[in-house]
């Protein structure tokens, strides 16, 4: 982040023909955005989102509402165009790519999917560590390797989406880790399970941190937790940072992974752009950690990227604002 270019911007903000603060948090935007570039003047165009795909153990544990094997239905579903995340894209100007990291089950050769398998799924997180070091390393490179591409087709701004069945047990077992937070604190209903559903979640995290040890590195904790798709979803945001473009942020799972990513690289907060505040009671905890406003409040929980993606719109018009014109460009009387 360039800090002349923000001083230079919140200038400008203030002469623009207005009433001071008049856009709200909208201008705060702006001036990132502005540092975020290099330049007073900001410009986004088309937008990215990777979703990150894998499969986790810890279902054996009765955690989701829905079975195994939707995640490769989704997969699918997505490659066929027919998601949510596939038609909120199009209406935000966004590129989906799919990354498979750890889906249980082949998938069809397309031109939107990266096949970069590190394991079908992760190991069961409540009963033994979820993934080696080794494999977490890999899926973390998957997720820098997917960035990379989509901002070398032309993606102005980034952001990551989720899809596995058991995701929210190991956000909730991420977050919890690297926060020192209690299970009570950050698991929530997921995709919908009942009370018995919560309190066998809110078990399994409870064992898995059990198994954490003090002075553990984050990618450590990361490895014993889980999943596949968290690891790479933090390689995308690293990736994005490492390249200097706004990185919007989506639900839970999304953001425990980017959470990681700060962890790992703290100058990348810098970079994020909170999409949307989630249901879920873990994500609340992550943006207070991060000290990130969510653009928007919907009671959205689908995951997907589709929070990211929503927000995408409302970043263009914020960096539009600081093409307005001065008082003085305009000749336009200011206020007393």
């Amino acid at each position: 982040m360039d800090r002349g270019i923000l001083e230079e911007a919140q200038k400008r903000m203030e002469e623009l023909t207005k009433p001071p603060r008049s856009l709200g948090y909208l201008e705060e935007v702006a001036v990132r955005l502005a540092a975020i570039q290099g330049r007073v003047k900001p410009e986004l165009g088309r937008g990215a989102v990777v979703v990150a795909a894998a499969d986790h153990g810890v279902v054996a544990e009765g955690v989701s509402a829905y079975p195994q094997e939707v995640t490769r239905q989704m997969v699918l579903n997505f490659l066929r165009g027919g998601a949510a995340i596939n038609q909120l894209a199009l209406a935000a100007d966004c590129e989906v790519y799919v990354l498979d990291v750890g889906v249980k089950g082949e998938l069809p050769d397309h031109p939107r999917l990266l096949k970069r398998k590190v394991r079908e799924g992760t190991r069961n997180l409540a009963a033994e560590p979820a993934l080696t070091r080794e494999e977490a390393e890999r899926a973390l490179l998957a997720g820098r390797e997917a960035a990379r591409r989509a901002l070398a087709e032309g993606a102005t701004l980034l952001a990551a989406g989720d899809m596995g069945i058991g995701n929210t047990t190991a956000a909730a077992a991420l977050t919890a880790g690297l926060l020192g937070l209690a299970p009570e604190e950050v698991v929530g209903r997921g995709t919908g399970v009942g009370e018995a559903g919560l309190r066998r979640k809110r078990e399994a995290v409870a064992r898995a941190l059990a198994r954490l040890r003090p002075g553990m590195d984050p990618l450590a904790v990361a490895a014993e937790l889980g999943g596949l798709e968290l690891l790479a979803i933090a390689g995308v945001y690293l990736e994005g940072y490492a390249q200097g473009v706004p990185l919007v942020l989506d639900g839970f799972p999304v953001t425990a992974g980017a959470f990681l990513a700060y962890r790992l690289e703290p100058g990348l907060r810098d970079h994020l752009f909170a999409g949307h505040l989630s249901r879920e009671p873990g994500h609340r905890h992550l943006l207070e950690a991060l000290g990130l406003r969510p653009l928007l409040n919907l009671d959205l929980a689908l995951g997907e990227g589709t929070g990211a993606v929503l927000a995408m719109p409302l970043l263009r018009a914020a960096a539009r604002i600081l093409h307005m014109a001065t008082f003085a460009e305009a000749g336009v009387s200011r206020g007393l």
